[in-house]
């Protein structure tokens, strides 16, 4: 079992055979995306656990930015019921194995460009404005 990220990305880097081609990861990452965005799609329109009910997010004019965060919604309501949720985490698992190859390929550590987004965020705080 991983214990941590670098871990993870060790094991990423021995198992990576067919797809070693800096063109293949970006690609295969794509697809990956992609296939993580079909996989919530699908949990909407296909079973249904989840539902996107959207509507202007209504900005009061003495709104603070901080107060954004509590002002805006994901438009999602539901639960992830369990079929979904294995075929999701599937995917970004997925999705994750690419962005670890990627790092790997490039000469980079997943682990430090965590930390640096996650000292980015700290400093940023709200007006990261992600």
């Amino acid at each position: 079992m991983v214990q941590t990220i670098d871990e993870f990305q060790k094991v990423v880097d021995s198992m990576l055979i067919q797809h070693q081609s800096i063109l293949d990861i970006i690609s295969k990452g794509q697809e990956a995306s992609g296939r993580v965005n079909r996989s919530v799609t699908k949990s909407v329109t296909n079973c249904g656990c989840l539902a996107v009910e959207t509507r202007k997010n209504e900005i009061p004019e003495d709104a603070t930015l901080s107060d954004l965060k509590y002002i805006f919604q994901n438009h999602l309501k539901g639960t992830l019921c369990p079929t979904c949720r294995e075929i999701i985490q599937s995917e970004l698992g997925k999705q994750l194995f690419y962005i670890a190859a990627l790092a790997n390929t490039l000469g980079l550590s997943v682990n430090d460009i965590m930390k640096r987004e996650e000292e980015n965020l700290k400093t940023l705080t709200v007006y990261n404005l992600r």
